[in-house]
């Protein structure tokens, strides 16, 4: 039992079409058992949270009541990007379980919805935002050195507080950053075999075998997003990571959990002008 299908090409060539799906259920258990082990871990296993030094009292008094996370625009980008994931997800692989129904055309209005969402976001990423927030950078690594260090018994300096994204964000970052454009990229050339009225229909654009392996590339990525959304569901629930998850609705943090987790030299936010004011 292979992990990609394949037909015969009209020339006698053996091209793949598209993934086994047997894959999708593969995505999904291993999902669920990261979801078990980690809850495992966590309630057995793990250590509670320590960080090195302490923010100097003049330097948190600076620090506004509520810390400003995400803005508008970012959480706007983020709800309708899983919107359109979700939709994506439900109208390729129900159909593939026995449900069925005329998916094709929410399929592809979805697809849309996700270019259109990871475009703006790579602009106001780029252009409005910090950009290298997200990315890891030395100081992550060393401290995940010293947590691991500290996981499997063994004597490590504490580890610091976190800057604005700890470093486990930032490589699930990464790997949905990957996993993303794959769907979105291979996504806008299949629209070309289909009738959108958007993009003018060509079946005839690529070879056999190169949109075979589109197919391919798109499954992948595709099933890959099943267990990574169950990760990032499971995290968002999680009783400790629900502050964080309510920074994404309303765009703040607390004063508290920020000075008690985030590093104010590796975060610096500012205190609002009413607050400025107050404490002139």
């Amino acid at each position: 039992m292979g992990l990609v299908e394949w037909a015969t090409s009209p020339f006698g060539e053996d091209v793949p079409i598209h993934i086994a799906f047997f894959l999708i259920w593969v995505s999904a258990i291993a999902g669920l058992g990261f979801l078990i082990g980690h809850a495992i871990w966590v309630r057995y296993f793990a250590k509670g949270e320590a960080f090195a030094g302490e923010t100097p009292p003049d330097v948190a008094a600076r620090i506004p009541d509520r810390v400003p996370r995400h803005s508008l625009a970012a959480r706007l980008f983020h709800w309708i990007m899983a919107a359109a994931m979700l939709a994506l997800l439900i109208t390729a692989f129900l159909p593939r379980v026995g449900i069925q129904f005329a998916w094709v055309t929410y399929h592809w209005i979805a697809g849309i919805v996700l270019t259109a969402s990871i475009l703006f976001h790579i602009v106001h990423a780029t252009f409005f935002m910090d950009p290298w927030s997200i990315w890891p950078d030395k100081a992550d690594i060393e401290d995940a050195k010293r947590r691991w260090r500290r996981a499997t018994g063994k004597s490590a300096t504490l580890p610091r507080r976190f800057a604005k994204y700890p470093l486990e964000n930032k490589m699930y970052h990464g790997v949905i950053v990957l996993a993303g454009l794959s769907v979105m990229l291979t996504g806008i050339f299949m629209m070309f075999r289909v009738n959108t009225g958007i993009l003018p229909r060509n079946p005839y654009l690529f070879g056999d075998m190169t949109w075979g392996l589109m197919y391919v590339l798109h499954g992948l990525a595709g099933v890959g997003l099943i267990a990574l959304i169950m990760v990032h569901v499971y995290f968002a629930v999680r009783p400790e990571k629900l502050v964080i998850t309510k920074s994404m609705i309303v765009g703040t943090l607390a004063k508290d959990h920020y000075l008690e987790h985030h590093d104010p030299q590796r975060w610096v936010v500012e205190a609002s002008k009413t607050e400025r004011r107050m404490h002139a």
